[in-house]
Order: C-alpha cells, then sequence, then structure tokens
C-alpha cells in the first residue's frame, strides 16, 4: 500500500504514470464521460487548514469517480478535542477506504499514515504541497513547456518551493529559486533535492535576485507571501519581499512566450502585478482546474496499488 504524502517518495516514472492518468481522465471528463474507478468507496477529507480549492477539487472528483467524499473539519470530529491523532487514524481506517488531511506540519501527515490501513493523501503542509506541483506540471505539459524546461520560483521559499524542488529533482529540468535573505527554502529539503537531482540530470540554483532567475526561464512561479498562519507578519514580510513582484518588467527578462503560473489565491500588486495575472489568467486556471484532474488520478493510482 501508498501513501501520498510528498513526491520525494515518488520515482520520475510513477509521477509520469500518474500526470499520463489524469491526461486520460480529463479528456474523458471533457465529453461528460466519468468511468467509475472507485464505485462506492469513501473518501474521508479531513481539513485542520481551511480551502477553498483543496475542498471543491477532492469533492467534486471522489464523486465523479463514483464514490463519496466526507467533509470533516477538525472543530467537527474528536480530533479537535483531543483525541491522539493515531486513534482517529485507526478508527477512520476501518470505515472509509481513503483519506485526505489538509493540515500544519508534515509529522501530523507522517504520523497518521503510520498507523493507518488505508491510503493517506497529504491535501497539504507546511512542508510540502505535492497535488499542487501535479496540477503545475500537468499544466505544464498541456502547453508544451515541458521539453527543455527552465521553471523559475520567485518569493517565499515555503512549501510550493519545497515541491518544486522536489518535482523538479525527480523529473530532471532546472529550477531556479530566488527568495529575500531569510526566506530560504528548507535545507533538508534542498540537501534531498540535490541528491536526487544527481540521477535524474536536474540543475537546481539559487540566486540572489528575481531577475538573474527568471532570466531565459520559460515557465515563471510564485505564490503568496503571507501564507495562512503568518498573518501576524504580514507587514514585515511585505517590506521584506519588495522587488519581488513578478511584473511586465521582470516577464520581459523571460522567453518570449513564457508562462506564468500561481497556486491561488493570488493577491495582486503584490506577488504579481494585475497585468501579468490577467495575461496568464488562462494558463492559471487551468492550472487550478487540473487539481481535480490530478488528484482523481492519485486516488485511482492509490487504489490500484493497495
Amino acid at each position: 500500500m501508498r501513501h501520498f504524502l510528498t513526491l520525494k517518495d515518488f520515482s520520475k516514472e510513477e509521477i509520469l504514470d500518474i500526470i499520463s492518468l489524469a491526461v486520460k481522465i480529463k479528456k474523458k471528463a471533457k465529453k461528460g464521460k466519468f468511468k467509475p474507478y472507485m464505485k462506492d468507496k469513501v473518501l474521508g477529507m479531513i481539513f485542520e487548514k481551511s480551502s477553498t480549492r483543496t475542498r471543491v477539487s477532492f469533492e467534486v472528483g471522489i464523486h465523479q469517480l463514483g464514490g463519496k467524499g466526507l467533509f470533516l473539519s477538525s472543530d467537527d470530529i474528536q480530533l479537535g478535542r483531543g483525541e491522539p491523532l493515531k486513534d482517529t487514524a485507526r478508527v477512520l481506517s476501518r470505515m472509509v477506504d481513503m483519506v485526505m488531511i489538509r493540515t500544519f506540519g508534515q509529522e501530523r501527515l507522517e504520523e497518521f499514515a503510520k498507523y493507518s490501513t488505508v491510503p493517506l493523501i497529504s491535501g497539504l503542509s507546511d512542508k510540502y504541497h505535492p497535488m499542487q506541483l501535479l496540477a503545475d506540471y500537468m499544466t505544464i505539459c498541456e502547453h508544451g513547456k515541458d521539453k527543455g524546461l527552465i521553471a523559475a520560483y520567485v518569493g517565499d521559499g515555503n512549501n510550493i518551493a519545497n515541491s518544486w524542488l522536489m518535482l523538479a529533482s525527480k523529473i530532471g529540468f532546472e529550477l531556479r529559486i530566488s527568495t529575500p535573505k531569510g526566506y530560504e527554502p528548507n535545507q533538508e529539503v534542498l540537501k534531498d533535492a540535490h541528491k536526487f537531482a544527481k540521477k535524474s540530470g536536474a540543475k537546481i540554483v539559487l540566486h540572489d535576485t528575481p531577475q538573474d532567475a527568471v532570466r531565459g526561464a520559460g515557465v515563471i512561479t510564485s505564490d503568496t507571501w503571507v501564507s495562512m498562519g503568518q498573518e501576524s507578519e504580514k507587514a514585515k514580510r511585505q517590506s521584506d519581499f519588495q522587488g519581488f513582484i513578478v511584473d511586465d518588467k521582470m516577464m520581459a527578462l523571460a522567453q518570449k512566450e513564457a508562462m506564468f503560473l500561481h497556486c491561488l489565491p493570488a493577491y495582486r500588486g503584490f506577488e504579481v502585478s494585475d497585468e501579468v495575472f490577467e495575461a496568464h489568467s488562462e494558463e492559471i486556471f487551468d492550472e487550478a482546474e487540473n487539481r481535480l484532474h490530478v488528484q482523481k488520478a492519485v486516488m485511482v493510482w492509490l487504489d490500484r496499488h493497495r
């Protein structure tokens, strides 16, 4: 049995297999055809962090696969009243066929997985957001940007940056990251990325300025400067990230037909200008939609590998 907690646990071949399945599922869905891969199966969805895209895409996704999703807010179940996580895992494992958790610490996912007898999927943690990167890469492939890919991430060295490091180092493309001083990606993740890159041929480079990172890149991406739980740091972060907005001037340094991706929600005038966002809105909302399709593919893939 496999869990889906981070791309670190998956090979290049497995990642591409999931993407291929997602493309197949999406093509059928666009024709109004929904194969019941998970007929009558139940997905338990635990949300310790609220969400728009994660909740809707998982709930719609399991429905389109022929199953049912149960929304479980931590405020509504005993987990929010002090029940040990390992007990929740053992109880839910006897009642549902698969679990998705959107939470804070990655260690909570790892503990749940240790005691779960059904596949566990990460809907996000403070360390990684693997589902988002599958959607990003699917979108890049759909737009024909995967060959000779040079991707640049500009902004906070957060869970999205960490997940870009895992994706690049597994697939084998060039990734450039630029963050303000003190906001670099997790050092443990960087170490793992460089280790995996030796096998895949990936090139991982950290740049001092966003201009150096985006120059000649084919895909530019960013994320909010103030993630959920960091609201008290908002003023300081907005000051520290001055100069890191992806605007027309910065995009002009990239390849002529470069993509811009954003996992949403996007705060125009901060990490991205309104002009850049609107100019690349089709790509961004393709990316948002692809969360639905890659998540269906992950659920089907995990169900097949039980």
